[in-house]
């Protein structure tokens, strides 16, 4: 894959990374993650808004290694909570968070609401930064549902098995990952960011080349 132009996905998780190269495949792009790159940093996720953290992650990844740097900032956002966990998702039981408590905890704010009321929405920020660390491109995309009284299913992860799509009558953690590959807020951020991409490649072939 020499030929194909190198950019950095700004993570650890081969998982995240082997979804989007699918995705970029077609624009003839090699994904990297930080585990290529030890000189990589640890960047401090102090932001205010998903948009405001995935481009910290991607500009400053992107001025320490000299790289095209792709990062994503992801959560769940809770009618009932105003809007909680949102940014905080991921340590929303504290600093020793784990899938299971954030769940429990999640529940337990949530005990005793109906149906009506237990309204819920995904969302992902995704920012390319160029090496220089500017942002040239930015998408954004959320995927709705609520969020049932008990767990459902094993796929998945995070909240997952809590997030029901009223369409389906399935949480995310019911669904396969084929399923979820198609209309979680990740996938349909991905494409939009694959799509105009693409459009940017088309007008300016050089643009990824250092």
């Amino acid at each position: 894959m020499s030929d194909n132009r190198p950019m950095v996905l700004g993570t650890y998780n081969q998982k995240k990374r082997a979804e989007l190269q699918r995705l970029l495949l077609p624009l003839a792009i090699e994904l990297k993650t930080l585990e290529e790159f030890p000189q990589a940093i640890e960047v401090v996720e102090d932001g205010t808004s998903f948009a405001e953290n995935a481009a910290k992650k991607a500009t400053q990844q992107a001025k320490v290694l000299g790289q095209w740097v792709l990062a994503e900032d992801s959560g769940l956002c809770v009618d009932a909570l105003k809007g909680a966990p949102g940014i905080y998702s991921a340590r929303f039981s504290g600093e020793e968070a784990t899938d299971e408590k954030n769940n429990d905890l999640l529940l337990e704010k949530l005990e005793g609401l109906p149906p009506e009321k237990r309204g819920a929405h995904y969302v992902c920020h995704i920012v390319l930064s160029n090496p220089e660390g500017d942002v040239v491109l930015e998408s954004e995309d959320k995927c709705h549902g609520r969020i049932v009284t008990q767990r459902r299913g094993t796929n998945g992860f995070g909240y997952d098995p809590l997030f029901e799509l009223r369409e389906y009558h399935r949480t995310f953690g019911e669904m396969g990952p084929a399923i979820k590959s198609l209309i979680s807020h990740r996938a349909k951020a991905s494409r939009e960011f694959v799509h105009q991409l693409g459009m940017m490649l088309a007008k300016n072939p050089a643009l990824l080349a250092k």
